[in-house]
């Protein structure tokens, strides 16, 4: 039986969430000065899609970011702020709300209204645009509304707990007077024209080199509504060293992505040059595709992950900085759903060799499978090479496919790989990360997992607004992820991020999604 939350305590839950997520304050008047300065960032990527409801990278989400909101953001320990919206909650176990600020504008000056935030929703539920992690967030959505400028609404299929602060994080709002004729936004290439309701917009791209974006005003979390850089430059470079030369010969102020482990002391001594801790909300991973034979058989899987040295991993090539989840898919840093009894699989190759035995492989049957994983991602392709090693003194043969970043996402996409490995940037709710991440159809299910008790468990934890339930049903769902091996979740990475010492007043958020290129910590930059 699923359990429904009574109105009782949907309505607490809301009373909670408004106040809780009041207004916030106006910049303070003595922050940055406005100046014509330009900030260069430098990133390893082209944008993909110049659409935030199609674009799954993280170059297309740096820049979009920067002109189409969210209606919620996050602060350094991880707890949801509000940003577009002001407050929101529940009316009724089915009803969900977000009341809007009323001085946000896009660039064109027309306003941000509840009807942008409306038909953002239901384009998505229509026309479900491929790569679209909000998606797989609007499972329980029927339809949303606009009953005022102001207010928008969400009338659910069945209660949802996660639905409010989960889309408000994750949704970039789409101007509707702009994408609405455009036809289906799962086609609309937005590759011109471009209108913003961020800090800067988008006004020039050369494809393999830069992408230049201008100040817009007014932007009311900068001071005086003026965010204090003239222009945003990302800079494309081929890979993370060259964006470090860069960083040292001043041809660029911050580099997006974090550091390799390697060159964190050397970048912190280095002159000129400020690194920045940020943390993770996020993990490093392996995921088996069950679809693709013998990984269906959960001894081929469990093989596979007694079959890697974890420890080694994170000494070697994270250098220390990064620490195990126990091969549990919640990562420690969320204290409150951790289980402690969820330990990590044991490095023991002769054991994978006796699993390889059971499911029928040897020396005269041997195991043979791909791995695919970005190139760009220097981290993945250091410790895909030890994974491949210690895979063969098991008697499994991995082929690594290392290939560029967009390659790697259509591949990935398309379900194109054994074993598919990378990283989940942000993990912000277990609930809302088990839903997409292990149920039929959910957006990074790339383990092609369908598990009734898993799904049982997950549809729970989303429906119950009883934390202490809640945790119990997502510590239930974890350990059915790692004794089944429907994820190998490695570590959760300490992230490092450099930038001139020229430039201050960056305010620093979770995971390297928001980092330091957050909108409202570029808006907030200041150079000396």
């Amino acid at each position: 039986m699923r359990v429904r939350p009574t109105f009782t305590a949907l309505a607490a839950l809301a009373v909670a969430a408004t106040v809780a997520a009041c207004s916030p304050s106006a910049p303070a008047e003595s922050g940055g000065a406005t100046s014509d300065a330009v900030l260069t960032i430098a990133t390893t990527t082209d944008v993909v899609n110049f659409n935030p409801l199609i674009g799954n990278s993280r170059t297309d989400s740096w820049i979009t970011g920067l002109m189409y909101p969210r209606m919620l953001t996050i602060d350094a320990n991880g707890a949801k702020q509000p940003y577009l919206a002001k407050d929101y909650g529940f009316t009724d176990p089915t009803t969900a709300f977000w009341n809007l600020r009323d001085d946000m504008k896009w660039s064109d000056g027309k306003p941000v209204s509840a009807d942008d935030v409306a038909f953002t929703i239901n384009a998505i539920l229509k026309d479900k645009p491929a790569g679209n992690t909000t998606y797989g967030q609007l499972v329980n959505v029927d339809s949303a509304s606009a009953p005022s400028p102001t207010r928008v609404e969400l009338k659910l299929k069945r209660p949802d707990s996660t639905v409010v602060t989960e889309v408000g994080f994750w949704m970039n709002v789409v101007p509707k007077h702009v994408f609405e004729p455009a036809g289906s936004v799962a086609k609309f290439a937005n590759n011109s024209n471009w209108v913003s309701a961020g800090p800067y917009k988008l006004t020039t791209v050369a494809k393999g080199q830069s992408y230049t974006l201008e100040r817009v005003t007014p932007y009311p979390f900068a001071p005086k509504n003026t965010p204090t850089v003239a222009k945003i430059v990302y800079r494309v470079y081929p890979d993370v060293n060259t964006e470090i030369l860069a960083l040292k010969n001043g041809d660029v102020d911050l580099i997006a992505n974090s550091l390799p482990p390697a060159q964190v002391k050397n970048l912190q001594s280095a002159a000129g040059i400020k690194v920045e801790q940020v943390p993770g909300l996020g993990y490093a991973h392996m995921t088996y595709n069950m679809k693709r034979k013998p990984l269906e058989n959960l001894k081929v899987r469990q093989a596979l992950a007694h079959a890697v040295n974890y420890e080694a991993i994170r000494s070697v090539v994270l250098q220390g900085q990064a620490v195990s989840t126990g091969s549990s898919p919640i990562p420690p840093v969320l204290k409150d759903f951790v289980d402690p009894s969820i330990k990590e699989y044991e490095f023991n190759t002769d054991l994978s060799k006796q699993l390889l035995a059971e499911a029928g492989f040897g020396p005269d049957k041997p195991l043979s499978l791909t791995m695919i994983y970005s190139l760009q991602d220097a981290v993945t392709s250091q410790w895909a090479a030890l994974v491949k090693d210690d895979a063969a003194k098991a008697g499994i043969t991995i082929n690594l496919q290392g290939m560029d970043r967009n390659t790697y996402l259509a591949k990935t996409s398309a379900g194109e790989y054994d074993i598919y490995a990378g990283n989940f940037a942000i993990m912000d709710d277990p609930t809302t990360n088990m839903a997409l991440t292990y149920l039929p159809g959910g957006a990074i299910n790339y383990t092609y997992v369908d598990d009734p008790a898993l799904n049982e468990l997950i549809t729970k934890a989303q429906q119950t607004t009883d934390k202490a339930k809640q945790k119990q049903l997502n510590q239930e769902a974890a350990k059915l992820v790692r004794d089944n091996v429907y994820d190998n979740v490695m570590y959760m990475q300490n992230l490092y991020i450099a930038h001139s010492d020229k430039w201050s007043n960056f305010t620093i958020k979770p995971s390297e999604l928001l980092s330091l290129v957050d909108p409202q910590s570029l808006a907030n930059a200041t150079k000396s």
